[in-house]
């Protein structure tokens, strides 16, 4: 969902930034790319780390609950899509193929971010708080086969973070890997693309044989 089909990361970029701030520091360059595509609870830890804060239960809950805040107030302004995603989408679903919405953010801030996008795109939907280890674990993805009754290993997943990235492979997935904010070097069974723009049918068929 996030920097794959909208452009969402550069909200979350104001959120966490700013989080950093209420707890004291700055964020680097290097702790923000470090945080795309990581799940709450590991994000969270990263930032207290990267600003010399013990991550107590009191503090990591506070945090949970201001960042949560934030960036549903952000999200509620509106969301763009990332360039391509829509159609790609669209194309996707007028060919009949099953669709799954996988994302390591909670479910409330998805349904928010499912204003935009349409809940009728997806057949499923599987958020971070819903599984017990979120990306780069492979359990989302390997919910959503099961919700979706796929065996995984027919699923390609189109992912934007090398994060996402290792929960797909480590799933079993063939792996479409479309960058938003980081790199995502090439690998075994892996297509890089750079945009969604002009995605076609054919152009999945190759990802998922590659």
């Amino acid at each position: 969902m996030d920097g794959t089909l909208l452009d969402s990361e550069k909200l979350w970029d104001v959120a966490v930034r700013e989080l950093s701030v209420q707890l004291g520091g700055v964020m680097t360059d290097e702790t923000r790319h470090a945080l795309v595509g990581s799940a709450g609870p590991a994000a969270l830890q990263i930032i207290f780390a990267s600003v010399g804060r013990e991550p107590t239960p009191a503090a990591l809950t506070t945090a949970t609950a201001w960042l949560e805040n934030r960036v549903t107030e952000l999200f509620a302004r509106g969301i763009d899509w990332r360039p391509g995603a829509a159609t790609a989408l669209a194309t996707v679903r007028a060919a009949g193929l099953r669709t799954a919405l996988v994302t390591n953010t909670q479910r409330r801030l998805t349904e928010v971010a499912l204003d935009t996008l349409d809940r009728a795109h997806f057949d499923v939907t599987v958020c971070g708080d819903e599984v017990v280890r979120g990306k780069p674990a492979p359990d989302p993805y390997r919910r959503a086969a099961e919700l979706l009754d796929v065996p995984i290993g027919n699923c390609l997943a189109i992912e934007d973070s090398p994060t996402g990235v290792a929960a797909a492979e480590a799933a079993g997935c063939a792996v479409l890997a479309v960058p938003s904010e980081i790199a995502v070097p090439t690998g075994p069974g892996r297509t890089v693309r750079t945009s969604l723009r002009g995605l076609q049918l054919a152009d999945l068929q190759r990802a998922y044989t590659s």
